[in-house]
Order: C-alpha cells, then structure tokens, then sequence
C-alpha cells in the first residue's frame, strides 16, 4: 500500500512526507478561514508531493498564504521559491538565517568533523539551493500569526538561526533538525551542522517545553508520551556525555 501524501497529527495541523520513508517532513497549518501555512518546503523536487499532500487534505496551492522556514538547509528551504512562486505567499525565517536564504547557499558546516569540511569544500555545489526572497525575519520567543499562534524557539547549532515552533493550542512541536527520529530518536546527520555541541546543547529546552505531538522534520511524528520519550532521549545523552 502507498504511504498516505498527507497524515494528519493534530487538529489542522498535517504532515507531508516530502520524500520517501518520511526522510523530509513539510508541515501544514490550516486556519479556521481556510488559509494554509507552510512549516519547511522540502528540496527543490518537493512540489509534486507538496501538491498532492494539499489535495489529500481538501486543498491546493491556492490556499497557501504563509511559508515559515526552520533553517536554511536545502533540504527545508530548497523548494521556498518555487512555492513562493506558485502562491505568491510570503517567506518568513529567523534573522540569522535570512542571509543565507536570500543567497541560496547552507550556513557554514561545523570544521570539527570531517563530514563538516568535506561539506564546506564542496561551496555553493554541494550546499546550495535556489534563492528565496525573505519577507519577514522573526525572533526568539515571537508569536507568529498562524493557526492562533505558532510560538519561536531558537535552537541553535544545526545552523545558528535555527528554530523549533510550538503551537500551543494543539500541543503540537514542530522540532526541525535539533532532533531527528529516523528508526529511532537521535541527533542530525554531523556533516550536515554549523556546531554540533551547540545543536546537542540547545535541543534541552524541547524536554522543557509543553506538548503531546513531536513533529519531527526527519522521520514520523510522535503523539504517544512525546514529551517523555523526548526528555527520555535527552537524559540519555546527557549520561552518555558524563
């Protein structure tokens, strides 16, 4: 059987598998009017899934007024200006991160790790994405005007404008890239970070933080004892970092 273009995970709010075994995530929130925010974008070959995630929900492209980026990594921002493009919706992205959209190329990958200068080597070829013209440029702890409230949290270190998104009324935690869940809970890929200790260091505050459903952007979401199995996860690492 086919996986399903479009899961729901909480009361109009939806996960689009942008690629295959849920690799990258895309979530959608609807508001009480119709209108559609996207959370994240997939690469620049997402739009056929993008699209057909929408029909799967009752919508399509005209729907879509808002884009909000967790980071500015190909994989989440790569297909912002194509959709942007198509919808004419407006792309917001943390303040330290909007640069790098605007020029289409990842931030600086971590130097500490092979994988990091293997990756900063490669330059635009290897972290490049199409340019995205930023409209809004948000900060920690603002309350952006989406689905009664989609609430920044800086979690730096994956990049340094990265950002997590809590949305309060349905208890849903978009986590982007400060944790994975691809098989099981873990950290990103290391090649893939601007500081992998700051990423480990930062991703505590989502053990601290009020939810049920963890939306992870790399692999399914968790809506049984989220919280728990997250701060579970995090205790563990710290342990092992003793």
């Amino acid at each position: 059987m086919p996986a399903p273009a479009a899961i729901e995970v909480a009361p109009n709010v939806w996960r689009i598998p942008a690629a295959p075994f849920d690799f990258v995530n895309i979530y959608v929130f609807v508001d009480d009017d119709g209108q559609v925010t996207l959370v994240d974008t997939g690469t620049k070959s997402a739009s056929k899934r993008t699209l057909a995630g929408l029909a799967t929900m009752g919508r399509s492209i005209d729907d879509v007024t808002r884009i909000v980026l967790t980071h500015a990594h190909g994989d989440h921002a790569g297909n912002a200006a194509r959709m942007a493009e198509l919808t004419g919706a407006p792309v917001s992205i943390h303040e330290v991160d909007a640069p790098y959209a605007r020029d289409g190329i990842a931030p600086p990958r971590d130097p500490t790790t092979g994988g990091g200068r293997l990756m900063n080597r490669l330059g635009r070829r290897g972290n490049g994405f199409p340019a995205v013209i930023v409209a809004e440029e948000f900060t920690d702890g603002q309350i952006l005007p989406i689905s009664g409230g989609l609430r920044v949290v800086h979690t730096p270190g994956h990049t340094m404008g990265h950002v997590s998104l809590l949305h309060e009324s349905t208890q849903v935690l978009v986590t982007g890239d400060s944790i994975w869940n691809l098989r099981k809970m873990g950290w990103g890929i290391k090649a893939f970070c601007q500081d992998l200790k700051l990423n480990q260091q930062t991703a505590y505050v989502l053990g601290e933080l009020d939810y049920r459903v963890a939306a992870f952007t790399h692999g399914p979401h968790i809506s049984d004892r989220a919280r728990e199995r997250v701060r579970g996860f995090l205790a563990d690492a710290a342990a092992k970092n003793k």
